[in-house]
């Protein structure tokens, strides 16, 4: 089996964000790296290895480096003998030191690539660590359009064919941004988090049936599009059947399981003459509405029940006394008089 990640890419890809250079014999490039953390040794060095997390990446601060050199050399060589007779990864050095006699010897003999980096150890480790959490991140490929639109992610699903991506063009044809069409890669972040791309072939390009493919930032600028975006709400497109049971409501909302993370999810019926495109505007805007705090469907479901109550003003709103209430109906009223449309 492949390995995920090697030493040699991570190497490539960490490039010169970290300035690193590999010191000692030039071995272990090629070995795989299994887990996404990193750590130091630590008691380790002093002999204690019931709990070693050998697969993990090694990093080597100044403290670890300070104390191997106090060590006495037959002790040092015998617990680095034994540091590398495990399957490590690599060992990193921070802050430019120089490695204790007998490091890179040892290191080379068990094919453990060392490498050094100027960087501080909190430094190193806060610009490796999204690195590997991203290369090891749950990763899923899903068929379906996501676009951005008004900030929201809306990932648009539905049979081949039942117009996915013309509601995508649209969208982007009125302003908002394309993420990927046809082929999703969506990867989590974190436990709720989910960010969405497109393949590196077929990024930003849109297939519409009878046209073929079209490249959006060629033909609408560069504005058009981005490269990746968080997943908020599921957008199902689905045929018309007038005999589905349909939320008229939005208060039972329905949820998506994505890699184990739940997305509210709207479904869409489809028939002559309905836009969906400003259908999708509107699931966008609701969306921030409700992180606003405000939820539509609620506040006119507790409006109906005050009335039923009987324990609301004159329009039924119990959040509100009655005079302030007569106050709101009476504008209301003298808006609709004086409204000539």
């Amino acid at each position: 089996m492949k390995p995920r990640l090697t030493v040699r890419q991570l190497v490539e890809r960490l490039g010169a964000t970290v300035a690193l250079e590999q010191i000692g014999d030039p071995v272990g490039l090629d070995r795989p790296i299994t887990s996404p953390e990193a750590a130091s040794p630590g008691l380790v060095l002093s002999g204690y290895f019931n709990r070693f997390p050998h697969e993990r990446i090694q990093v080597f601060g100044e403290t670890e480096v300070t104390y191997l050199n106090s060590r006495e050399p037959g002790v040092r060589r015998t617990t680095l003998e034994t540091f590398f007779s495990y399957p490590i990864p690599c060992a990193f050095i921070t802050k430019g030191q120089e490695p204790p006699d007998g490091f890179l010897e040892l290191a080379g003999r068990g094919g453990i690539a060392v490498l050094r980096t100027p960087h501080k150890t909190a430094e190193f480790y806060r610009l490796i660590k999204p690195l590997l959490a991203d290369e090891f991140a749950p990763t899923v490929t899903l068929h379906g359009s996501l676009a951005d639109v008004f900030g929201v992610g809306l990932f648009f699903t539905g049979q081949s064919g039942i117009g996915k991506s013309e509601c995508v063009l649209d969208l982007v044809e009125r302003g908002h941004r394309l993420v990927a069409d046809d082929l999703v890669i969506v990867k989590r972040r974190g436990n709720d988090v989910l960010i969405g791309r497109g393949h590196e072939l077929q990024r930003h390009y849109m297939e519409i049936r009878g046209i073929g493919l079209i490249d959006i930032p060629a033909i609408f600028g560069i504005r058009a599009v981005r490269q990746q975006k968080r997943l908020e709400v599921v957008v199902h497109l689905e045929e018309w059947n007038q005999d589905a049971v349909v939320d008229r409501t939005g208060l039972d909302g329905e949820t998506h399981a994505i890699l184990d993370v739940e997305l509210p999810k709207i479904r869409v019926p489809l028939n002559p003459g309905k836009n969906i495109t400003v259908i999708a505007e509107v699931i966008a805007m609701n969306h921030l509405l409700r992180y606003s705090g405000v939820n539509p469907a609620e506040a006119f479901n507790q409006r109906l029940l005050a009335r039923m109550r009987g324990a609301g003003g004159p329009n039924g709103d119990a959040t509100l006394p009655a005079a302030a209430s007569a106050t709101r109906e009476a504008d209301l009223r003298r808006y609709l008089q004086e409204d000539d449309e």
